[in-house]
C-alpha cells in the first residue's frame, strides 16, 4: 500500500511542477508581449511623426508650387488675379473630386468587420442546430 501512496505522491508532485512550469511559461510569454507590444507602439507613434513632418513638408511644397504657377499663369495672361483665380479654381475643383471621392468610400464600406460577423452568424447558426 506504501508504494502507492509514493506513486500518488510522484504524480502530484509532477502535476504539481507542470502547473508551476506552465504558470511560469505563460508569465514569461506575457512578458514577452508587453514588450513587443510596447516597442511597436514606439515604433509606430514613430513613423506617425515621420508622416505628419511630411505632411507639414508636401504643404509647404504645394504653396510654393501653386505660387509659382500663379505667377508663371499670370505672364500668359497679363492678370496676376486672373491667374490666382484659374488656379484657386482647378485647385478648388481638385478638393471638391478629392472629398466627394473620399466621403463614397467612407460610406460605401463601413467599419463593421464584414467576414467575422459571417463567421459569428454560422457559428450561432451551427450551434443552435446542435442544440436543437
Amino acid at each position: 500500500m506504501q508504494g502507492n501512496g509514493n506513486g500518488n505522491q510522484t504524480i502530484q508532485g509532477l502535476v504539481g511542477e507542470a502547473l508551476r512550469e506552465s504558470t511560469d511559461l505563460a508569465q514569461k510569454e506575457f512578458t514577452l508581449f508587453r514588450t513587443e507590444v510596447s516597442q511597436n507602439i514606439r515604433t509606430l507613434f514613430m513613423g506617425l511623426a515621420m508622416v505628419v513632418v511630411a505632411a507639414i513638408f508636401a504643404i509647404a511644397a504645394v504653396m510654393l508650387l501653386t505660387e509659382s504657377l500663379v505667377e508663371w499663369l499670370a505672364t500668359v495672361v497679363n492678370s496676376e488675379a486672373l491667374a490666382a483665380l484659374i488656379v484657386g479654381g482647378v485647385l478648388a475643383l481638385i478638393a471638391i473630386g478629392l472629398g466627394l471621392w473620399g466621403r463614397s468610400a467612407m460610406t460605401s464600406s463601413s467599419l463593421m468587420p464584414q467576414r467575422t460577423m459571417r463567421s459569428l452568424k454560422r457559428d450561432a447558426e451551427v450551434l443552435s442546430e446542435r442544440g436543437a
